[in-house]
């Protein structure tokens, strides 16, 4: 069934946008939200939504640009970059938005009240800061950048997150790589495929989009899920 978007009240004032899709199979299940890159809930991350909800899970998108400049964005619009920056200010703010489409998965009617959080690029922090702070029960950190700021939560993680990288992201150098290695336990899990560049699970973005590394990604992610039905 194809996905929707919704409108999600802020506990701020407003509303954002919330890309939904959903199972066509009846029955309670787990949900993914998608924290997106710079570019917003473009067609790539409708796409990986629609994905997971094939796989029979709920998937949502957040528009966590709604604040600043809204909506999807193509790669050569200069707004894009922008409307992230202050990054870790805009991170911060992105909490609460992630925090009320965590409730507003687990009030769905399909949900069985179990959430993960996958972030991509700009998103990746929430990967961690998600099931650290925000009460998401599970993280997977695609191409994350910004990372370093959120090495000591990721320590401390007492829920399962999966870390993805390349080691040629221009965005995670080797001082990142190296420290989140470092940092690995049985709750924090790190991949990092060799060659591979930033923006991976990215099909718009045929230079860097890797099919092994995406595939790893999604079949991970799906595991989380699975293992929370």
């Amino acid at each position: 069934m194809p996905g929707h978007t919704i409108r999600i009240p802020s506990r701020d004032g407003g509303a954002f946008d919330v890309y939904l899709a959903a199972p066509a199979a009846p029955g309670r299940v787990p949900a993914m939200v998608i924290a997106s890159a710079i570019f917003g809930v473009t067609p790539e991350v409708r796409g990986i939504a629609d994905e997971f909800a094939q796989q029979g899970f709920l998937a949502l998108a957040p528009d966590l640009f709604w604040r600043t400049v809204p909506g999807p964005l193509p790669r050569d619009d200069k707004r894009a970059p922008e409307r992230a920056q202050p990054r870790l200010e805009r991170l911060r703010t992105g909490e609460a938005d992630l925090t009320d489409t965590l409730a507003a998965a687990r009030g769905l009617q399909a949900s069985n009240g179990k959430v993960a959080v996958m972030g991509l690029c700009y998103g990746g922090p929430y990967a961690v800061i998600g099931p650290g702070r925000l009460g998401y029960d599970a993280g997977v950190g695609c191409h994350a950048s910004e990372m370093l700021p959120f090495l000591e939560d990721a320590r401390r993680l007492t829920r399962p997150v999966q870390i993805v990288w390349g080691d040629e992201d221009h965005a995670a150098p080797p001082p990142v790589l190296e420290a989140y290695r470092a940092a690995a336990s049985s709750s924090l899990r790190v991949q990092i495929f060799p060659g591979r560049l930033h923006g991976f699970m990215m099909r718009d973005n045929p230079k860097a989009f890797d099919q092994e590394a995406y595939d790893y990604s999604m079949t991970r992610a799906g595991e989380l899920l699975a293992a929370m039905r």
